[in-house]
């Protein structure tokens, strides 16, 4: 990958985070190709729209396909599916990422980079977490509410420190250009750990006390089931050999009592009746916590809660439930 800001960019799953950041990086000059299921005629004739307090703008054009088939072979493949759909990242991959190409997999969770890397290569592997308050409100317009920071680090095998590499630079560049802000972590597991002190708490209390972020944060006995979940998760960090501060706890909360109140993805998905992320935003972590012998028994009751709540809704969707 040279230096220069031609790089192409390929979006699977343009929603809320990945209709955001790649109308970002198209409206900065660069050349960006989106997937959309649902919105793909509508996307196609109409263009995306984006809402933002930084300021609303509208692409009336953009590169939008039905079939990843018919897309380019990037330079960069970002992953903006839901974890819930992975299941078919192994026909989606292969032709769209160049032979010295990468894929950046923008989702939630814990061990997610490992089944991409097992499709794609170990060495073709970045990881992203997103810091983004954003939604879809209707087909191709999407609603920026707050935080946009993405934090970047390479993936290695079992997840030892990968240092901050070039090609992780240039790409922070084309973001960067974006006006989306960029953090380099040489740790990618460690701020997997630190974005799963938020993620954790917030997505699965949301849903099981059915709450917004400013609600579970006004109430007293909500906020403090946040904080002992919030100390399991850096518990859990601590046991799988990730130091993370008592600091970023309260960093969290500050952040969230400043945030624009928000229904988080989870609680979006529940309330859409779609699969939820309980397996790689709960289930993976405490499944890591535990066998290393951290004791994350509030991890665990609200694991089991959110895996009743799901299967009832997707029962009631008429999903097939595996298990």
């Amino acid at each position: 990958m040279n230096s220069t800001s031609n790089r192409t960019y390929a979006i699977l799953g343009t929603g809320a985070l990945g209709g955001y950041y790649g109308a970002c990086l198209q409206r900065a000059g660069l050349d960006v190709h989106f997937l959309l299921r649902s919105d793909y005629e509508h996307v196609k004739e109409h263009g995306l729209i984006v809402e933002s307090p930084d300021g609303d703008f509208i692409l009336p054009h953009v590169n939008a396909y039905q079939d990843v088939a018919k897309m380019p072979a990037c330079d960069v493949v970002v992953v903006a599916l839901k974890t819930t759909q992975n299941h078919l990242l192994p026909e989606m991959l292969p032709s769209v990422v160049k032979d010295k190409g990468v894929v950046l997999v923008l989702q939630n969770g814990l061990n997610i980079e490992e089944d991409v890397a097992q499709i794609v290569g170990t060495q073709r592997v970045i990881g992203g977490l997103c810091f983004l308050c954003s939604n879809k409100v209707e087909p191709g317009h999407i609603r920026h509410l707050d935080y946009k920071e993405i934090k970047l680090g390479e993936y290695t095998p079992n997840y030892q420190p990968g240092g901050i590499t070039e090609r992780m630079r240039q790409i922070a560049g084309d973001f960067e250009r974006s006006a989306i802000p960029i953090q380099l972590a040489e740790d990618l597991l460690l701020v997997r750990w630190q974005k799963l002190v938020w993620n954790i708490p917030y997505n699965g209390l949301s849903v099981v006390l059915d709450a917004t972020t400013d609600e579970l944060m006004a109430d007293e006995d909500a906020r403090l089931l946040v904080e002992q979940l919030m100390s399991e998760v850096v518990a859990g960090a601590a046991a799988a050999g990730r130091m993370i501060s008592d600091r970023v706890i309260q960093q969290m909360l500050d952040h969230t009592e400043k945030m624009t109140p928000y229904r988080t993805s989870m609680k979006i998905d529940y309330d859409e009746k779609r699969p939820l992320e309980v397996e790689a935003i709960v289930g993976n972590p405490l499944r890591s916590a535990s066998a290393a012998g951290a004791n994350v028994a509030l991890i665990s009751m609200l694991y089991h809660q959110l895996k009743f709540l799901d299967a009832k809704n997707r029962c009631s969707k008429g999903w097939i439930v595996n298990g």
